[in-house]
């Protein structure tokens, strides 16, 4: 059996490839191994590799070695010199990263020096952050693509990379979504104290090139919020520069009834909380990969998602800067009705992405990077040669 390593750092990434490692972990074809570092490891952030083990996978190795720090360059540095002991024991044949975490930059860097198959899932995205320049760099280190969709595959060409080295399968945990079979909604209700029966979910991470002003922008999200009668769920911000300012302000509405914090939740359950949920409000993904999904309305803040999404597709969500007015206004305005949309997937990414790996070709792909000129690339470089020769 081929060995299939797969990155996780984040309870978000996780949530991305939990379908595929399932699938592969019932392969004939593959073992499947499951690195676990990053935000995972941290008590701050819920210690959520215990999510991954809770999951029994035949193989799972976390990385309790990682030192993590507040400094972003260093927490990379440290992953990429760990993880590459981790790899040269078990040696993989493909290596699974996912998006634009560093975790994902480290495995893709660790496996394309050590000629190793990297396959990216979800490049070719684009957002209003650094995480921007880390998803680019990560496809061009990385051997084969997993898209969400067509647009996102025409970026990767834009990009340089081979079209045969490009499947569209969606975006998988999409799968997870439709499976119906997600947990019992007031079951997890009583476990996490949810008392609400209409609420909101508020996530707002860091913005790392707008540290300086991180905390008059999360102060004017909690300052909208409060404006109204709403009751939310607070979903701890992911780790990246300037977390603990958004914590530090969060923890204030602890004794406000109407905000219920959490660390974290299993991507299920958050799943259950979503679906059943009247919005969602802040600058995850969330509001804009799942939510559209379960048609749940989005208030979009800030900068975070700039660009990540096509507004006459996605009819669910209303973008707004980081203003308490306007972000009342926008609270008040709510449209309740569902608009549903599977732009990002519709359900069946781990069976393509199995069908893609099946291939009798597939593990022979060659790990030399080449860069493919688009037409009109290509037809510059030729005026060019043509002036300078003739």
């Amino acid at each position: 059996m081929k060995k299939m390593m797969f990155v996780t750092g984040t309870r978000a990434d996780y949530g991305k490839l939990k379908s595929i490692i399932k699938a592969v972990e019932d392969s004939k074809d593959y073992e499947a191994y499951i690195y676990v570092t990053g935000m995972h490891l941290s008590p701050e952030y819920g210690n959520t590799y215990m999510q991954i083990e809770d999951d029994g996978y035949s193989n799972i190795y976390i990385e309790k070695k990682l030192d993590l720090t507040s400094k972003m360059d260093i927490n990379i540095g440290n992953t990429i010199l760990l993880m590459a002991q981790y790899v040269a024991k078990i040696n993989p044949d493909v290596m699974v990263v996912h998006g634009d975490r560093i975790d994902a930059l480290a495995g893709a860097i660790v496996g394309i020096l050590n000629n190793i198959l990297v396959a990216h899932i979800e490049g070719g995205e684009i957002t209003g952050t650094v995480d921007d320049s880390l998803r680019h760099a990560i496809t061009k280190l990385s051997h084969i693509h997993f898209t969400a969709n067509e647009e996102t595959k025409l970026r990767l060409l834009q990009l340089g990379e081979k079209d045969s080295n490009i499947q569209i399968i969606g975006s998988p945990d999409v799968d997870i979504m439709l499976s119906g079979d997600l947990p019992d909604f007031e079951n997890i209700k009583q476990r996490y104290g949810v008392k609400f029966e209409h609420y909101g979910i508020f996530m707002y991470h860091p913005v790392t090139t707008e540290v300086n002003c991180l905390r008059e922008h999360i102060r004017e999200c909690i300052m909208g919020m409060r404006g109204t009668e709403y009751n939310y769920i607070v979903v701890y911000p992911n780790n990246d520069l300037g977390s603990q300012i958004i914590i530090e302000e969060l923890e204030k509405l602890d004794n406000d009834r109407r905000f219920l914090l959490s660390k974290s939740f299993p991507f299920e359950e958050f799943l259950v909380l979503l679906k059943n949920s009247d919005f969602i409000i802040g600058n995850s993904s969330a509001g804009i990969r799942e939510a559209c999904i379960y048609g749940i309305p989005c208030i979009n803040i800030g900068t975070r998602q700039h660009n990540r999404y096509n507004p006459k597709i996605m009819k669910n969500i209303v973008s707004v800067p980081e203003d308490h007015v306007i972000i009342w206004e926008a609270l008040k305005h709510i449209d309740k009705q569902r608009y549903v949309s599977y732009y990002f997937g519709d359900g069946h990414s781990a069976e393509l992405f199995m069908q893609a790996i099946k291939e009798k070709h597939f593990l022979a792909k060659d790990i030399q990077k080449v860069f493919i000129d688009s037409s009109m690339t290509q037809r510059g470089i030729n005026n060019f040669i043509n002036e300078v020769c003739f």
